[in-house]
Order: structure tokens, then C-alpha cells, then sequence
């Protein structure tokens, strides 16, 4: 039986999910506040699911969050190409502690996750319970609540220009993927759990919630494994406690024996956050609900369809949090490793594949160089780019070169080499420094 739908107000203790009182997280002492008495809404709550919040009601929404507590931190990240601002939301403690970036709706027609976001930022910011207020003196929750603006006002999957935002990770050519490259690469993020939604094929590919976690080969091998584990026994068994049945995003299956028929995306591509989350050390992790109506109450009523798709986003949240919280250790352990690992500047680089899917032939630089060669004109083209993924160049007086042996290792030859599908320049390849 399906889950009856609701908005879930548990900024004010009733049916509380992200907050302790669900997650019996054994949640450090932040200082004590006096709650505020009312909480604000978000316009799709104060409509019962009827309609989406508008970006004025967003606006004001975490305005009133901000004055409210010291807890939350609001700020612009960047400005979109018809002039709206990138927000982004900073709940809990400061540098040191566990972190965690939401990244909500880059897609503009897939509102949902904003909504989840949204409330989400308000029950962590107004939460006074203890397990709460420690788990928040421990972790660092960085929210994007809309990051694709211009299309949520459009309704558009694309941003102004028709550009898929979740395709432009690696070339950088929006102002929306430039704000987000810049986010992870000044916090440094452990975990990016990236929120979106798809549309059904039934019977084959028809779950509430869909996940994956970074199948790019260039993943250092301990931080996929912390992102199949979010994914797999963290995420996936949340909506199940909550009523939603999940499967693997991209993997249609057999509706009677549950086995995989054919994979339909979810592939390895660098330029998608969920990959270029995992070539950027942080356990990422894809999650995607279903748009459709799964009833004719839900057909008639398009307010239990909307409030079913946020409640799962919402139920995939909490298990995110449960996953930091338990396993904060070994996620710190996993991504201060894969930081480190590209200063041994050893291993071959993968130009294609997945970990279902090996490279192939022509698919892998075994034997990487040592670095490439940019003339100043290419280095004047693409230095802002290299800047923002945090990819170190030595600049001089007739170009730059970028060295392979820095953190972001992998990155270098898929931004700088002809044979990499999305690279941003050809630099020339030097074999010995």
C-alpha cells in the first residue's frame, strides 16, 4: 500500500523527518536559541501541494529564515543570464565539520527537489531538539535551493539559453554551472547528493525514487564504494521505511522477476554533477522521483501528486543525513585519500566507460603525461575554467602549464586532451618534467 500523502511541517514537531525525532540521530551542542514562535511556509505548503513556490515567496522565505537564527548563513553565489540570483544557504557548523551540498532542481521543470530543499533548510535552521543541534555542531549543510532559476520561472528543463545545466559541469559555460563549480571547489564538499525528477516507462522503470551514485572510472575506488553504500543502504532503504518502492536510476527491470533488462542513461559521463561530483573526491549521489501520477486520485487531483513527489525527495534526504551521521568517519577517511592520492601522480586515466561498462580500447591513458602545454591564447580561453574546477596552471610569460600531480589529477587530461569528449582546449601533452 502506498504512503498517504502530506506536507510534512517538522519545523514544527509534527511528523518530524530530517530532525531527530525520525532519525534518532544521535545528534553536538550547538548553542542554544529560543525557537521562533512561526516558523515560515513555503507558498507549497501554504497551498496544500496546490502550486509550486514562486521565487518572490523563496525569497522571502529564506530571508525570514536568516533573520531568524544564527545557524543559517544566506548568500549570492552568482546571477543568472536574464539577472537572478544563485542563493545559496549554509546551515550548522564552520570549516572542519562534515559537509554536505544540496543541489536542488537544476532542471527547471523538475520542482520538487526545490520544495524538499527548501523545507529542509527551515526544519534544520528552527530545530531545537539535542540530537539535532549535535549533529548540526558536527556537519555543515550547504543548500542550492534553486539552481537553475531561470528555468524554474520558464518551466523549462534548460536554463535562458536552452542549456541542459547537468551537461555543463565540466566545459563550465553557464552561469549556473559556474556557481556550482566554485561552491565545491571553496567548501570542498563530502557529499553532494544532486535532486531531480524523470518521467515513467511502466512497468519497466516506474519506481517512486531512483538513485545512482558516480559511475565515472576515474572515482577514486573508496569514495564510489562510500556513494554505492549512500545510494544503496542508506537512500533507497529510507523511502522504503516510508512507504516508496526505488530502484537504480537508468536500469530498466523485469516487473515480475525484478532482474535488469537494459541500461537507458546513467552512464559515466564527466560533464553530469553526479559524475563530476565523484572526479572532485565527494560521495555523490543522484536521486530522481517520479513525476507521474501513480493514481486516479492523484490524476484528479494534482496536489497528492505533487505532494507525494516531495515527500520521497524528502525521504531520500533523511537517508542522506543518517548516512553522514553514521558514517562520517570513513566518508572524511575516503575523500581526504582521494585529495591526496593525485600527488602521487600515478595510474591511468579513463577517457570513457563506467564501472558496468570498461573503458574499452582507446577508452584509457595508461601511461598519463606528466602534464600539458597551453600557449597564452588557449591559457587566456580556458585559465577562468581551470580556476573554477580548482585545477592548478603555472603560468609564464608564453602560456601555462598544468601539471598532472595536483588533488584534481583526473580532471587535467579530460579538460586538456583532444581525445577527452568534453575537453575545453588541446593542450600539448609533456611527457617528462
Amino acid at each position: 500500500m502506498r504512503p498517504r500523502t502530506r506536507i510534512r511541517t517538522r519545523a514544527r514537531g509534527l511528523g518530524l523527518s530530517l530532525t531527530a525525532a525520525a532519525l534518532a540521530l544521535p545528534l553536538v551542542t550547538a548553542p542554544a536559541q529560543a525557537a521562533p514562535a512561526q516558523p515560515p511556509r513555503t507558498g507549497f505548503e501554504a497551498s496544500g501541494g496546490a502550486r509550486w513556490t514562486t521565487q518572490p515567496e523563496e525569497r522571502d522565505f529564506l530571508d525570514a529564515v536568516d533573520r531568524a537564527t544564527d545557524r543559517v548563513s544566506v548568500s549570492t553565489i552568482g546571477t543568472t543570464g536574464q539577472g537572478r540570483p544563485l542563493r545559496s544557504v549554509r546551515i550548522g557548523a564552520g570549516r572542519g565539520a562534515t559537509t554536505v551540498l544540496l543541489i536542488c532542481s537544476q532542471h527547471g521543470d523538475e520542482p520538487s527537489g526545490r520544495e524538499a530543499c527548501l523545507t529542509t533548510v527551515r526544519d534544520l535552521a528552527y530545530a531545537q531538539d539535542e540530537r539535532t543541534r549535535r549533529f548540526l555542531s558536527r556537519t555543515t549543510v550547504l543548500v542550492v535551493p534553486t539552481a537553475n532559476p531561470d528555468g524554474r520561472a520558464a518551466h523549462t528543463r534548460g536554463n535562458a539559453d536552452g542549456v541542459d545545466v547537468n551537461r555543463d559541469h565540466i566545459t563550465l559555460e553557464t552561469a549556473e554551472a559556474r556557481a556550482v563549480a566554485a561552491l565545491i571547489r571553496d567548501r570542498r564538499p563530502d557529499v553532494i547528493h544532486d535532486l531531480h525528477e524523470y518521467g515513467a516507462t511502466p512497468p519497466y522503470y516506474d519506481k517512486d525514487l531512483l538513485s545512482l551514485w558516480p559511475r565515472n572510472l576515474n572515482t577514486a575506488r573508496r569514495v564510489h564504494d562510500e556513494a554505492h553504500t549512500l545510494s544503496e543502504s542508506y537512500v533507497r532503504p529510507a523511502a522504503g521505511k516510508a512507504g516508496f518502492d526505488s530502484g537504480i536510476y537508468g536500469i530498466w527491470t523485469d516487473p515480475v522477476t525484478g532482474e535488469p533488462l537494459k541500461q537507458v542513461a546513467g552512464d559515466g559521463q564527466e560533464r553530469i554533477l553526479r559524475n563530476t561530483a565523484g572526479l572532485k573526491h565527494a560521495v555523490g549521489l543522484l536521486a530522481e522521483t517520479r513525476v507521474d501520477p501513480l493514481t486516479d486520485d492523484e490524476r484528479r487531483d494534482p496536489a497528492l501528486n505533487n505532494r507525494r513527489r516531495v515527500d520521497t525527495q524528502l525521504a531520500a534526504l533523511d537517508g542522506t543525513m543518517r548516512y553522514v551521521d553514521e558514517r562520517r568517519g570513513r566518508i572524511t577517511a575516503a575523500t581526504t585519500a582521494a585529495r591526496l592520492a593525485g600527488f602521487a601522480d600515478r595510474g591511468p586515466v579513463h577517457l570513457k566507460g563506467a564501472d558496468n561498462d570498461p573503458a574499452g580500447p582507446g577508452g584509457t591513458i595508461e601511461d598519463p603525461p606528466c602534464g600539458y602545454r597551453l600557449d597564452s591564447a588557449q591559457y587566456a580561453e580556458v585559465k577562468d575554467e581551470l580556476a573554477l574546477h580548482g585545477v592548478t596552471a603555472w603560468a609564464g610569460r608564453d602560456g601555462a602549464f598544468v601539471p598532472l600531480r595536483q588533488s584534481r589529477r583526473a580532471l587535467v587530461p579530460l579538460l586538456l586532451d583532444t581525445r577527452a569528449a568534453y575537453h575545453l582546449t588541446g593542450g600539448r601533452p609533456v611527457e617528462a618534467c
